[in-house]
């Protein structure tokens, strides 16, 4: 199974150290303090000797322990977090770029679990479990019809490699369950969303993560794609929250000449580490970056490196600003400490790292802030400071201080929202309508459109499909808006077609759906047709 986490904090990691810290000490109830101590360890050890000896209920000492240094930590910085041992595999797992299990996305559906699609490579795509199937028994217990919930499916499918589950499935159009006897195994999650050819002559790439295994997935991408004719590349890091400070030098290295810095680090009790291009074939084309107000860390990394350079052109929204490097430190009872360790610096000498001097709430608020500002729809709403100023290598002129401001701003459109529409996403209406509409019409669909192009020519999402899909909501308690449908009209016809797109091609049919009625994208490829780069200086290798 592969699950999608939703980091709320960006993360950047340097080398993990193996470093071990104790902590959750008993302190003992027959402590003598002085009062009026200056030193902050016997403080906090007497307030805790008078909380053991003298509260009215038998504290939780591991529960006071564990929130004494989540408040201790939250006085630092918005990055430094206490990762419990009972979240940290689940956490490594997305960096790390595999687990161990069945292999299978899944979507729960009228009390129902729906095989998404088989993990490429995984045990349930060798047995020739399909998407579409339904699970109704694990191991000759029903599990259809009685409340089955996410976390119960990891439980039961999710194990060590090697072990087995037996799982009975129904197929549409088969007499009988059908019982696959699956052994676990290492299961892959991808950092690749999407790879494909945008136009002739244009590769496009979308990483949601820099992990362990992207760089091995990108010069897969980043083959395939030349091999197709690729001679310029849309890099798409929208989203994309970051990940490890390594990968994210890896991925600078294919578009810069060996030994050109990339990013330099430094820290109170860490000196300066420099960290160069690596001796990869650098590609020669343009390389169009497209960023937004999520796009973070390692992402900013890459994005930062290849403006300083003059090496690509940023387009769309000033990204999120997280320019401090953290380092996990495993501690004693199996937890791990999050450590911001330093700062980095992008190659013009700019730290990208925006103030979190108001405290953490309002550091996550930042995108309501922007949105109220008019920074999301006017790039001149955007406040840089004079004195955070630097120049790329043909001296264009750059800032630190608050994230990577692009040189094509692309303004967000909210031309399309609506509440109805709101209240559509956040009921998950769209998914639950297509998983039932392609349960029923899957066959169908294969034969009709045997490939993206096909369908991407011929499928329409007419009238009468959204007359389905709107009474479909209605039943699922989102009652039907005129007006709100009329605004929203185009937006919705762009997401259920491209969630059938998911459905037949996977994630590449999805990101070429909703790409072609994207303001970003769309204008990348009027960049790469003109003569924006050369008129910013934007040069190859």
């Amino acid at each position: 199974m592969k699950k999608k986490l939703n980091y709320k904090i960006p993360l950047l990691f340097a080398v993990v150290a193996a470093f071990a810290m104790f902590v959750g000490a008993k302190f003992s109830s027959h402590s003598k303090m002085d009062g009026g101590s200056s030193d902050p360890d016997a403080l906090f050890q007497e307030v805790m000797m008078h909380v053991n000896n003298d509260y009215v209920d038998k504290p939780d000492d591991n529960k006071l322990t564990q929130a004494a240094i989540e408040g201790m930590l939250k006085q630092l910085d918005p990055h430094s977090v206490f990762i419990p041992a009972s979240e940290l595999k689940e956490t490594n797992e997305e960096l790390q770029g595999n687990f161990e299990g069945i292999g299978i996305e899944f979507n729960i559906l009228n009390d129902t679990i729906f095989v998404v699609t088989p993990i490429s490579g995984g045990p349930s795509e060798k047995l020739g479990i399909r998407a579409g199937d339904k699970i109704i028994k694990i191991n000759g217990k029903t599990v259809a019809g009685v409340g089955y919930k996410e976390s119960d499916v990891f439980k039961n499918l999710r194990g060590p490699k090697g072990t087995d589950v037996t799982v009975s499935m129904y197929r549409k159009g088969n007499p009988g369950l059908l019982d696959f006897k699956i052994t676990r195994d290492k299961i892959p999650i991808y950092s690749i969303d999407a790879s494909y050819m945008a136009a002739p002559g244009v590769g496009y790439i979308k990483i949601n993560r820099f992990g362990g295994t992207t760089a091995d997935e990108f010069n897969s991408a980043f083959d395939k794609l030349q091999k197709q004719g690729m001679s310029n590349l849309i890099l798409d890091l929208r989203g994309n929250p970051g990940g490890y400070l390594n990968t994210a030098i890896e991925i600078a290295s294919t578009f810069l000449p060996r030994g050109k810095l990339v990013v330099y680090t430094q820290g109170r009790a860490r000196e300066k580490e420099v960290y160069n291009s690596k001796d990869n074939m650098p590609f020669a084309g343009k390389v169009a970056v497209l960023i937004d107000e999520g796009s973070a860390s390692a992402s900013e990394i890459v994005t930062g490196a290849l403006q300083d350079w003059d090496r690509g052109l940023v387009i769309g929204r000033r990204s999120f600003g997280k320019g401090l490097v953290q380092e996990q430190f495993p501690l004693s009872e199996g937890s791990a400490l999050r450590l911001t360790i330093a700062r980095y610096y992008t190659p013009s000498g700019r730290c990208i790292q925006k103030s979190y001097k108001n405290g953490v709430e309002e550091y996550y608020q930042d995108f309501a802030k922007r949105y109220k500002s008019g920074e999301l729809e006017n790039k001149d709403s955007i406040k840089n400071i004079d004195s955070l100023k630097y120049f790329t290598n043909n001296h264009r002129v750059v800032y630190g201080g608050g994230g990577i401001v692009p040189d094509v701003f692309v303004p967000l459109d909210t031309t399309e929202n609506s509440t109805y529409l709101v209240k559509l996403l956040n009921k998950g209406t769209f998914n639950q309508f297509i998983l039932t509409y392609t349960d029923k019409h899957r066959e169908e669909l294969k034969t009709k459109y045997p490939d993206f192009n096909s369908f991407d020519k011929n499928f329409i999402v007419d009238n009468n499909f959204l007359g389905d899909f709107v009474k479909y909501g209605e039943k699922e308690g989102v009652k039907k808006d005129d007006k709100a449908l009329a605004t929203s009209q185009n937006y919705i016809k762009t997401e259920l077609k491209a969630l059938v797109a998911r459905q037949l091609f996977q994630n590449d049919g999805f990101y070429q759906v909703v790409n072609e009625d994207n303001n970003t994208y769309q204008k990348a490829l009027q960049t790469l047709k003109d003569n924006e780069f050369e008129k910013m200086g934007i040069v190859s290798k």
